[in-house]
């Protein structure tokens, strides 16, 4: 594998630790790193002046002063001279209608659809009565029908979002008025109001902290909401608020004016100032509570309001809602316009006709004067638009509403089906959506988030080496390996976490015997390096980790009886076996990206100074002494603990004399306290004191995989599907979950930012050089960027991805332009930025091209807009069909973007929950979403809409042969009661039951053949070529029904020695033959037999006889005599066994024909879902027999070294807060016996924003 990294390109290129905000990235911050990018200009040229920048700081704040907000220097212009505060009420609004907006609202929504304001178009037109040919009511009782359906669904899905709003807007918090608090509804919070928060209240906006109950005001949230993390995070108010604003007289007095910037998206950034009683105070985002988080281990907080509703920063980071269509929605559009132009081609050819008959034969017939004296042209207008009326049905109105009844009963499916149903966290899957169910069955491309997506982010201590020895396989108490151990019984040690697992008695047996000093000091070490925090809770000690890596490893320190009890800001307090110690910290040098080490300088009880350190393989070897033992012999175990993509640490020490300390240390507060690159300064001196280590040994911990997901991804590769993993971890952690879940393997090539920005820049210089070749508009020559066989995969950081599709230049040019007020000259060919907008999108549809050639690609360190923007490329260059897969707030913007968004629910908060199309709450389900769901769906909406097309050309074109024989007047072949209830009753229950219930295979074989999946991405079930199919077969079908009963009619005589040859027997005789034609079709088509699918075909059949029989009773014709004129035409008709006959031969001439060509299709073409439908009991037996004897597989042993840099968060910890001892608690007291209540509170990781 190319595994090796460029460094002098690295050093050239983008931090691959840095997450990039290149969206929302102010010109500010931009302009510190492009000073040194701006030109001076030429000699001789007057520099012109700088340009002043309007200041960000204009958003204004008063605390406790609701009018000020109302100041006319406040307002924006709304609606012509209506003007509106600019600062937004906190109620939030997700719902589209009310009582007053409903009704017209969803009905202009609705007649936006073609293909019903065609027909509302068509109700006018039957209206005139020169041109009507059928009555009014036979389109107006399907519109009504189809429009009503539609409202009341609509209505239903507004309803639950009123609902959910109106659960939001009326949640209770205490709000300071008229100098008390009181309680009030969330919704009538404005921006300036005091609020107390109590613990587990939710943030209901973006407020300032002014005090807690918390020394120092500390204050801990929960962001689980917001950025997808549950571990929690603090936050901490002013020391001037937290001494003056603890009473409620105190805060109603507050009247600070804060300034501070405008609402934006940046959750990682706040910048503002506090003045308060002549005094500016900084303010910053540790200042900041923000909406969607939720209080905890904080009994009451106070917050000012500053920003509220729309202008929270978890509204402003919701994203733009997209409408999703699917790919048949927009192919059904196109083919009903088709179908329009068809209809508009056949009744003007109609038309014609009748102008010349009427010409040729109409106007020389004294019997068929109408005594209107109209001429043949003015005759033939009159026929075009009555023909358009006979003829509509072939735009079927019904299709829309059936549509949506077929995705509606595909959506319960989904949410019913108990094996996507999650018992330990009772979720059940849910589609939120009830539009796109097709769409799942054609997915080319997943893009999936990692943290608490494809892993559980709970960490687990597996496997360690010390002093050169490896810990962590089954062994016995005597070093004796096992093939199958048991865990280690931990009841020796009353303080150990009883959920901890580990298989190696000789570890525990060497660190209880006190023998070995190295397993000794490795996990002192790890008890005592940390930024771990502490809490009493309820009598109850409780570690809060910045990243769930630590806290394994503390948790592994305690059950090996090395037990973390308290720390204040200088000290730390173990239990070290049966014997407490406190170690004296002198300091804590916290761990960054740059650094990937940590390292804390203790003073033992004896007066030694020493310094443990942990951290990346590649910093802690650079740093070792020359005389630390056991290098190779760890940088193996190291090797073999990566290859079973553990997550690996080093830990070593080193002893500091005093005199050596105490020089470190005056650099150390010089370093603290300067006021210029603070982090650079402490940098240096870190370097200083963190060398000539001596190396303990290294410890290996899992980020445990969701059960199923390399099987979920090996099965979704065989069905053609690609899986890109965008997340916001660090490299080295995406790679190696890359190959602990199958997505990387061994026998890759794998690509980093490095070389693929290097092919890119070869490509790009080849196009500028040879510009005939790569010339716009024509299509580029196919050219491999990996031409060499074998399996390619990418990785790439966020930085280098801005650096490849050029994001981070164009705003640096933007900012170039404006600092010198000109244009600036167009970009030399040599240079690396793009010389126009069409080299730039060429340079994107390369990185697509090159991308999608790869078997895997994982883009790490991005940002949520980066996320959006990868799938954007793919969408938009690749036209694929796209779904996002993600459970944090970070992912919402690349799930509304996608196609199909999905998200994971039960674990990080709700809001990508809320923002998906559908939400499980395991990775492993998506593959019975796509490959069984989905599939279904596909096949069944193709299924429908192919024979639905059908069956109406089928009903339509007998008009079309008609006309042949009534000198193209637009008389209609059947009964007008026919025309209405057609779509309505008689042939639309079994072909709708097709759409909801028809499968090819069952649910285990669509799992075991994932190439099944493949028809729905290639789109073959139904596309135009289909669509002709249709057509013939329906004019076919069309032809047969009319010309069949036409010959049989020509010359008859009935058994009373009558002829039935009139046109009330035709059209009964044309109409039986139909609805028998079309539901026996259907029934051919049908692969799933239900007793349902059995009744709707035999019902209505029945039931068309059941209503033909009652409409031309003689009854109802004196009742209604002008709306009902076929009186006794069905009973005449059917009792003569000649036109039974001609039915059956009618019928039988219709399908003949189909049964031959499918026979022959799937005998001598037989597609890969005929195959297995031919095999299906044989495939069956072998999957219960594979269930009987299904094992889990062994783990296998990869051949190459793979490792995580660092087994860290790669968020900064807590050291800063220990440091300053604000959050510094009373030592809770220790208590006697078993204490099986020091435990961990699992947290999990998610990435940081």
């Amino acid at each position: 594998m190319n595994r090796q990294r460029a460094e002098s390109e690295a050093s050239l290129g983008p931090d691959d630790d840095v997450m990039p905000y290149s969206d929302d990235e102010t010109d500010d911050e931009l302009a510190v790193s492009t000073d040194d990018e701006v030109e001076p200009p030429p000699p001789g040229v007057p520099q012109p002046p700088p340009e002043v920048r309007p200041s960000e700081i204009n958003w204004k704040v008063k605390a406790n002063d609701r009018p000020y907000h109302h100041l006319p220097e406040f307002q924006k212009k709304e609606f012509l001279c209506i003007k509106k505060s600019r600062y937004s009420g906190n109620a939030i609004k997700t719902y589209k209608y009310n009582v007053l907006t409903f009704i017209p609202l969803n009905l202009y929504e609705q007649l936006k659809r073609a293909a019903n304001l065609y027909f509302l178009a068509l109700l006018i037109l039957q209206l005139i009565p020169d041109i009507s040919t059928l009555p009014w009511y036979t389109t107006l009782i399907p519109l009504v029908v189809v429009l009503g359906v539609t409202a009341i669904k609509d209505l239903v899905d507004d309803l639950a979002r009123h609902r959910m709003d109106k659960e939001i807007n009326n949640r209770k918090c205490e709000v300071l008025l008229d100098g008390r608090f009181q309680e009030s509804k969330w919704m009538n919070i404005q921006v300036g109001d005091v609020v107390r928060l109590k613990k587990n209240n939710f943030i209901p906006a973006d407020m300032l902290l002014l005090s807690s109950s918390n020394p120092n005001s500390l204050c801990y949230v929960e962001t689980a909401e917001l950025d997808g993390e549950t571990n929690l995070k603090f936050k901490m108010g002013l020391r001037v608020t937290d001494e003056r604003l603890q009473r409620e007289r105190q805060l109603a007095e507050f009247n600070a004016l804060i300034e501070c910037e405008e609402p934006n998206n940046r959750l990682d950034k706040f910048t503002g100032t506090m003045l308060w009683q002549r005094e500016r105070y900084p303010l910053d985002l540790d200042n900041m509570l923000l909406r969607g988080c939720k209080i905890r281990n904080t009994e009451e907080c106070h917050g000012l309001v500053i920003f509220a509703g729309a202008d929270t920063k978890i509204m402003r980071n919701g994203g733009k809602t997209r409408f999703k269509r699917t790919k048949i929605d927009e192919l059904m559009n196109y083919m009903v316009y088709t179908i329009f132009v068809l209809l508009v081609l056949v009744a003007a050819g109609l038309a014609i006709g009748h102008t010349f008959w009427y010409e040729e034969i109409g106007s020389q017939a004294w019997y068929l004067y109408d005594g209107k004296d109209h001429g043949a042209s003015h005759r033939g207008f009159l026929s075009f638009w009555g023909y358009i009326i006979v003829l509509n049905t072939m735009v079927p109105i019904s299709l829309y509403v059936s549509v949506e009844v077929i995705r509606l009963g595909q959506s319960k499916f989904i949410n019913w089906d108990l094996q996507m149903y999650f018992p330990e966290k009772d979720t059940p899957s849910k589609a939120r959506t009830t539009t796109l169910n097709e769409q799942l069955g054609q997915i080319e491309y997943i893009f999936s988030d990692k943290t608490g997506t494809l892993t559980q982010n709970v960490m687990q201590f597996k496997k360690c080496t010390i002093a050169g020895r490896n810990y962590g396989d089954p062994t016995t108490a005597e070093g004796v390996p096992l093939d199958r151990g048991r865990p280690v019984d931990w009841s020796w040690n009353q303080l150990a976490d009883r959920k901890f697992q580990f298989m190696d008695h000789s570890l525990v047996a060497s660190v209880r015997s006190k023998k070995d000093k190295d397993a000794t000091e490795f996990f002192k070490l790890l008890s005592l390096c940390h930024t771990v925090m502490v809490e009493q809770k309820d009598g109850d000690l409780v570690y809060q980790a910045a990243s769930p890596d630590e806290g394994a490893l503390v948790t592994a320190a305690r059950n090996f009886g090395f037990v973390f009890l308290c720390r204040t800001q200088d000290t730390i307090t173990i239990r070290e076996m049966d014997q407490e110690a406190t170690y004296e910290m002198l300091a804590l040098l916290d761990f960054n990206s740059d650094r990937k080490r940590m390292s804390i300088i203790l003073k033992f009880p004896n007066g030694r100074i020493r310094l443990y350190c942990k951290g990346a393989d590649t910093v802690i070897y650079e740093r070792l002494s020359p005389n630390s033992r056991h290098k190779d012999t760890t940088q193996n175990s190291l090797d073999s603990f990566a290859n079973e993509t553990l997550r690996t640490l080093c830990l070593c020490y080193k002893d500091i004399s005093t005199n050596e300390y105490d020089a470190w240390s005056r650099k150390h507060k010089e370093a603290q306290v300067t006021m210029v690159d603070r982090d650079a300064a402490l940098d240096r001196v870190y370097e200083e004191i963190e060398n000539n280590l001596m190396l303990i040994g290294a410890t290996a911990i899992e980020d445990k995989l969701q059960d199923g997901v390399p099987e979920t991804i090996a099965k979704l590769a065989k069905a053609d599907i690609k899986i890109w993993v965008l997340t916001g971890d660090k490299k080295e952690t995406a790679e190696n979950i890359g190959f602990s879940c199958s997505l990387l393997t061994d026998d890759m090539h794998i690509h980093y930012g490095e070389d693929i920005n290097e092919k890119l820049s070869v490509r790009q210089a080849n196009r500028r050089n040879d510009p005939s070749t790569y010339s716009r508009g024509r299509k580029k020559p196919v050219e491999l960027f990996f031409p060499e066989p074998g399996k390619n995969a990418l990785i790439i950081t966020g930085g280098w991805l801005n650096e490849i599709l050029y994001e981070k230049k164009k705003k640096r040019r933007r900012l170039r332009l404006r600092r010198l007020g000109k244009r600036p000259a167009p970009s030399s060919p040599q240079d690396g930025q793009p010389m126009n907008d069409w080299e730039k999108e060429m340079r994107q549809i390369d990185f697509v091209d090159m991308a999608c050639e790869c078997e895997a690609v994982i883009c790490c360190r991005v940002t949520p807009k980066q996320k959006a923007n990868v799938v954007s490329l793919v969408k938009k260059y690749k036209k694929a069909v796209t779904l996002s897969i993600g459970d944090g707030a970070n992912d919402v913007n690349m799930i509304k973007t996608a196609d199909i968004g999905v998200g994971i629910s039960g674990q990080e908060g709700m809001q990508a929950v809320m923002s998906s199309d559908y939400s499980f709450a395991q990775f492993r389900y998506l593959q019975r979403l796509l490959l069984v769901h989905g599939r279904w769906s596909y096949i069944r909406m193709c299924k429908f809409l192919r024979f639905f097309f059908f069956k109406n050309f089928a009903f339509t074109l007998v008009h079309f042969w008609y006309a042949f024989f009534s000198g193209y007047s637009s008389q209609v072949a059947y009964e007008d009661w026919f025309i209405t209830l057609y779509n309505l009753f008689y042939s639309s229950l079994p072909v709708l039951l097709v759409g909801l219930l028809d499968q090819d295979v069952n649910d285990k074989l669509s799992l075991k053949f994932p190439k099944l999946y493949l028809p729905g991405q290639q789109g073959t079930m139904f596309n135009y070529r289909n669509f002709f199919i249709s057509l013939f077969h329906g004019i076919f079908t069309s032809l047969i029904i009319f010309f069949i009963p036409y010959g049989a009619f020509l010359q008859t005589m009935g058994q009373d020695g009558e002829a039935p040859s009139d046109y009330q027997s035709f059209a009964v005789v044309t109409a039986s033959s139909l609805v028998f034609t079309v539901n026996l079709q259907i029934s051919l088509d049908t692969s799933y037999w239900t007793f349902v699918n059995c009744f709707a075909v035999l019902g209505s059949i029945a039931l068309y006889f059941g209503i033909m029989f009652d409409l031309h009773s003689a009854g109802i014709h004196v009742i209604f005599p002008a709306a009902f004129t076929f009186t006794g035409a069905a009973s005449n008709a059917l009792r003569q066994p000649y036109l039974w006959l001609t039915i059956i031969l009618t019928v039988g001439i219709s399908l003949l024909p189909v049964i031959c060509i499918q026979f022959l299709h799937k005998t001598i073409w037989p597609s890969e879902g005929d195959r297995v439908q031919r095999n299906r009991k044989k495939y069956e037996m072998e999957l219960e027999a594979e269930e009987k004897r299904k094992k889990r597989p062994a783990f296998q042993r990869g051949q190459r070294s793979r490792r995580s840099a660092y087994a860290f968060s790669h968020s900064r910890g807590y050291a800063d807060l220990i440091a300053s001892g604000q959050s510094i608690r009373r030592r809770p007291p220790v208590r006697a016996g078993p204490q099986e209540s020091i435990r961990e509170i699992p947290q999990r990781e998610a990435e940081n924003i």
